[in-house]
């Protein structure tokens, strides 16, 4: 590594738009290509044709024949929190932790990313921008008999001082009970030669947040590891760097929140009390229990779903894949009735751009809550139906053009989920516009926010969008295919 900071460099990537090294229409010729070389089909199947899954004789729960990769359970929820009360569902259970790494590297001084392009079985067009490595405990350990991930070795057992970025990291609290992810960041000597495969490609920071402008193109996966990305050490540095001082608009507004030392509305010391006082405030009961007594859903031959079909459904698909470890398989996935919300509502205080933060519980959230988006909410239309007087969603019902800083759907994990996606907005309301807030919001800068994803505090969803809140300035031709 460089004498460089990590974070300067870190920042220094987010904030290059266009390396000298890349092609907007070659890359999107690689990719189209490397989509069309993915040999990748689905197939929806009943669960009876699943091969190594199965439905425990008595429990119900449905399982893999090795015991490992993840399991289809019943969870019992009592909560205080909006009222909520007391329900059943269905939830994946995969107590392994798995990994989500980004090799990195500098060349000519700029540090780059190796993101691949990878099919998964749910993803709505096949082919998405994916970490370096993206694997489950059971991928790696070849309980499935294929090959290892590639690039797998820079991650397991990687020497401490090559490693960028490594948390631990919490997956959708609503779908897995206590799930979490290992999301690392390894560096790479400017003088080790590390061969590209077909289908990888080196990126800046700057490169990516643009490529996240395109609808279901960069994974979720991919935006959770760019998410724990820590600029918050290079505030001093910022007047060192030219491409910062060029930045205008909204793009700016988030370079000064991610100081430290900006004026914020409340002091970090503040908000963990107001965490732990969150955490006291709401109750959070779950219980395991065999899916066979899960209450209001119904197994039948193809679906496990909810009497009211409101709700997601458990469906079973046959995958074929020429380029994965494994050529083929079975395997459930969870299909969502429609798009959901993840949103942010941001204003300045003390002028400075803050975030609308939520202490939010959900049944597999590891501590009661997750900080989360302004508004987290699943099948959005529905409820824009019903009228649900959810705290702010109304803003984010054709919201005013003049407010919205970023709004684009996006892809949940294609490994787990069934063509699900989420619209993720980002607004900014007038500094003098006067907002409400229950006692389980709070106004957070881009810093602080940071600060509390370093220990886990934040929820994927919160996670993934921050990383969608882009440093480069507008104007670039990388989206454009």
């Amino acid at each position: 590594m460089s004498n460089v900071s990590k974070e300067r460099s870190f920042l220094q990537s987010a904030l290059v738009a266009e390396s000298a090294s890349f092609d907007n229409a070659d890359f999107h010729d690689w990719f189209q290509a490397r989509a069309k070389a993915s040999s990748f089909s689905v197939r929806r199947i009943p669960f009876g044709e699943m091969e190594q899954w199965h439905f425990e004789s008595e429990a119900q729960n449905l399982v893999h024949a090795s015991g490992k990769f993840f399991r289809i359970e019943g969870l019992r929820v009592e909560t205080n929190f909006e009222n909520a009360g007391q329900w059943d569902q269905p939830i994946i259970n995969q107590p392994e932790v798995g990994i989500l790494g980004i090799l990195s590297k500098q060349f000519e001084g700029v540090r780059h990313f190796l993101m691949q392009a990878k099919a998964e079985p749910g993803n709505l067009n096949t082919v998405q921008l994916s970490p370096t490595v993206q694997a489950t405990r059971s991928n790696y350990s070849q309980v499935h008999g294929g090959r290892l991930p590639s690039y797998l070795e820079h991650f397991v057992n990687a020497p401490a001082h090559r490693i960028l970025v490594d948390q631990l990291q919490t997956e959708q609290g609503s779908r897995f009970l206590q799930k979490q992810n290992r999301n690392m960041i390894v560096d790479v000597d400017t003088d080790e030669d590390v061969p590209v495969l077909d289908d990888f490609r080196w990126l800046t920071l700057g490169e990516i947040k643009q490529l996240q402008k395109l609808e279901n193109f960069v994974n979720m996966d991919a935006r959770s590891v760019i998410s724990c990305v820590p600029f918050s050490d290079s505030s001093s540095t910022l007047a060192e760097l030219p491409e910062a001082n060029a930045l205008s608009g909204f793009a700016a507004d988030l370079l000064d929140s991610i100081d430290p030392t900006a004026n914020a509305v409340s002091t970090t010391a503040f908000l963990r009390e107001w965490i732990a006082d969150m955490k006291r405030r709401f109750m959070l009961r779950t219980t395991s229990i065999p899916l066979a007594e899960v209450e209001h859903w119904t197994i039948t031959e193809d679906e496990i779903l909810h009497d009211s079909e409101a709700h997601f459904s458990v469906i079973a698909v046959d995958v074929s894949a020429g380029s994965r470890e494994v050529s083929r398989w079975t395997q459930p996935l969870l299909e969502d009735a429609a798009a959901g919300l993840h949103g942010f509502i941001t204003q300045k205080h003390n002028g400075t751009l803050h975030f609308l933060v939520q202490a939010k519980v959900e049944p597999g959230n590891l501590d009661v809550i997750d900080l989360a988006p302004t508004v987290s909410r699943s099948n959005i239309e529905l409820r824009r139906q019903r009228g649900e007087d959810c705290p702010f969603l109304a803003y984010f019902f054709d919201p005013e053009p003049a407010r919205v800083r970023y709004s684009v759907r996006q892809s949940e994990e294609g490994g787990r989920f069934f063509h699900l996606e989420n619209e993720n907005t980002i607004l900014e309301l007038e500094a003098n516009e006067v907002l409400e807030l229950p006692e389980h919001y709070t106004w957070m800068t881009f810093a602080q926010l940071l600060e509390f994803l370093k220990v886990g505090y934040l929820s994927v969803d919160a996670r993934t969008l921050l990383a969608c809140a882009s440093l480069v300035s507008e104007g670039t031709q990388l989206c454009e295919s």
